[in-house]
């Protein structure tokens, strides 16, 4: 009895060896091929991104500082890579280590095609990063007047106060991004708002020496 104790002891240790290497050796795996979508991702590859997919990657994996492929992908504009993501179930809300979003991405590079889809899938334009801001400010403090304006026709209220009561006519007049002041104006920006210094946006324009934004607001004064 005592050596066959000792025997099935045995097959249990070396059954229970043999699953913690399985264990080891899948994870490995899975790791490998997150490790591969991420990269495909940084470097543009659609067609890699899509193999890593279907092989079994994680779509929301992450790198060291929080970006998902689909982060990644709408930071370099990437239309075609983005929506494969999305399709195969990315989190179109997942945020990295900064609190950047794939929304504020897109909408800072002014890739509006990446924006529109991420809208129509459900990506909240008034989620904020770290610092406090949207993608509203990240588009109109860029001057990327397209994105303004699918944020506008989203929803987002065009006098919506932000951080520090600042407005987004404030922060294009800040970066002299005419176009995008004149979009706002005509949106209904009211250029009388004033900031938690008390400053309207035409004010902000001459204290950073934004000329075309000073001129465009003066002849809007109120």
């Amino acid at each position: 009895m005592k050596v066959t104790v000792s025997v099935l002891a045995g097959v249990v240790i070396l059954i229970g060896a043999g699953g913690a290497s399985l264990a080891v050796s899948v994870a490995a795996d899975d790791a490998s091929l997150n490790q591969q979508l991420l990269a495909a991702a940084r470097a543009g590859d659609e067609a890699g991104v899509s193999a890593a997919l279907e092989a079994g990657a994680a779509v929301d994996s992450r790198n060291r500082i929080g970006d998902t492929a689909l982060i990644t992908a709408c930071k370099k504009g990437a239309a075609g890579m983005a929506s494969a993501l999305i399709e195969h179930g990315a989190n179109v809300s997942q945020a990295d280590v900064q609190g950047i979003t794939p929304l504020m991405a897109a909408a800072y590079g002014g890739s509006d095609p990446i924006v529109r889809l991420l809208l129509a899938r459900g990506a909240d334009p008034t989620a904020t990063d770290r610092v406090g801001k949207t993608a509203m400010e990240y588009a109109a403090g860029q001057g990327q007047t397209a994105v303004v304006r699918l944020l506008l026709d989203g929803g987002v209220d065009v006098n919506r106060v932000y951080k520090n009561g600042l407005t987004a006519l404030m922060w294009a007049a800040g970066y002299d991004r005419a176009d995008t002041i004149s979009l706002l104006l005509a949106r209904g920006a009211d250029p009388a708002l004033r900031d938690n210094r008390g400053m309207t946006a035409r004010d902000i324009a001459a204290q950073t020496g934004s000329t075309h934004a000073a001129v465009l607001l003066s002849s809007n004064r109120s």
